[in-house]
């Protein structure tokens, strides 16, 4: 319960620079009661407005949906934190990622391709730790996962859990 959607409004440009809306849906972690959302920056860079959905749950039979505000992003790591007026949300705690091993059982969780529903959940193992990749922005992000877990558009910024349900990592490249 504690995986939310992240939706986004941004303005683009088209071919002839004519403005136009553009919406972009992503995922996210709560990591404290009071609101503190752990996301990808590609997520939420250059959004306008940000909304961050908690999926129904025992917690949250009607589910929330809140604007969200951006109160930290690091390019090199690709992470940001969003902050929603919130009280007693569900949290997840986090594991260690450097005791990850090679055939090691993960499960990624997140918004995959913004369908209706709640957050999808794939499975999958820890194909090598350590990895590095470098984006088409030319940053190279090191100490990557790499899992054969399916990651789908919209899993960005969900998390990667092992099997005693804590967070090792985020969704956050596909290759």
């Amino acid at each position: 319960p504690a995986v939310v959607s992240i939706i986004t409004e941004s303005v683009g440009q088209n071919f002839f620079r004519q403005s136009f809306p553009q919406r972009g849906a992503g995922s996210g972690i709560v990591f404290t009661a009071d609101g503190y959302v752990l996301t990808n920056n590609h997520v939420v860079a250059n959004a306008n407005s940000i909304t961050v959905i908690l999926p129904v749950s025992p917690a949250f039979p009607e589910g929330a949906s809140l604007p969200g505000k951006v109160v930290g992003t690091d390019r090199i790591t690709d992470l940001a934190v969003v902050k929603v007026d919130a009280e007693k949300w569900p949290t997840i705690s986090f594991g260690d990622s450097e005791k990850l091993q090679p055939g090691e059982w993960v499960v990624a969780i997140g918004n995959a391709e913004d369908l209706p529903g709640g957050p999808t959940v794939t499975q999958g193992i820890v194909s090598a730790v350590g990895r590095s990749i470098t984006t088409s922005d030319g940053i190279t992000r090191n100490e990557l996962i790499q899992t054969d877990a399916a990651i789908n558009p919209g899993n960005s910024g969900g998390p990667l859990v092992n099997m005693a349900g804590e967070v090792v990592g985020i969704n956050s490249a596909i290759l």
